[in-house]
């Protein structure tokens, strides 16, 4: 490349650690659209998904499978960028103490859950995971869902007023686990 040329260049952008950052941002945002089936979270599930995040479930499990016949055999089709756009965090990663959780909504019955977060070992004899037992006596703190909500509103969650408004009272009386299994059922649904 010639030393006179002052065109918008690869190496320019390359080299502009600002101007690499506004240009991935306006990507990512330009092409990232919801995979049809994808919906905020209801109120439940995002509580649910606060206790995940909370307990550290991601430690041990991603939720990312990755484009790999081995992955996609074990787990179900891959994970793509569409399935996350409401996930504030959202959960990659590719530690695997445990299986990945992508594709586990509507796979096991909601007492199967309940029965393998008090004892995992109830359902699956060799599993390493901890008890869980005080979800189940845990109540979902109600009177923050609607804070989260409107937090999330704020970097694009398509929450309304009526769902915020009427948040507390759909989780109000949960406990964590329920709450939790909620969030796992709809995992990966949107992707058959």
């Amino acid at each position: 490349m010639s030393a006179n040329n002052k065109g918008f260049t690869h190496e320019k952008v390359e080299t502009n650690n600002f101007l690499l950052i506004v240009l991935t941002l306006l990507v990512v945002a330009s092409t990232t659209e919801a995979v049809q089936g994808v919906e905020p979270y209801e109120p439940l599930r995002l509580m649910g998904r606060d206790v995940y995040i909370r307990e550290g479930c991601y430690n041990c499990h991603s939720q990312m499978i990755r484009p790999f016949r081995a992955e996609t055999m074990r787990y179900g089709h891959y994970s793509v960028a569409g399935e996350f756009v409401y996930d504030h965090p959202f959960q990659w990663g590719s530690k695997r103490t445990g299986p990945d959780l992508q594709r586990v909504g509507g796979k096991y019955s909601d007492e199967w859950h309940r029965v393998h977060l008090m004892n995992p070992r109830d359902v699956v004899p060799e599993s390493n995971m901890p008890e869980y037992p005080w979800l189940a006596e845990n109540m979902v703190d109600h009177t923050v869902v609607a804070q989260r909500m409107s937090a999330l509103r704020k970097v694009g969650v398509p929450y309304t007023d009526e769902q915020i408004a009427g948040a507390a009272e759909q989780v109000k009386g949960k406990t964590e686990m329920e709450a939790l299994i909620a969030y796992l059922q709809g995992l990966g649904t949107a992707i058959k």
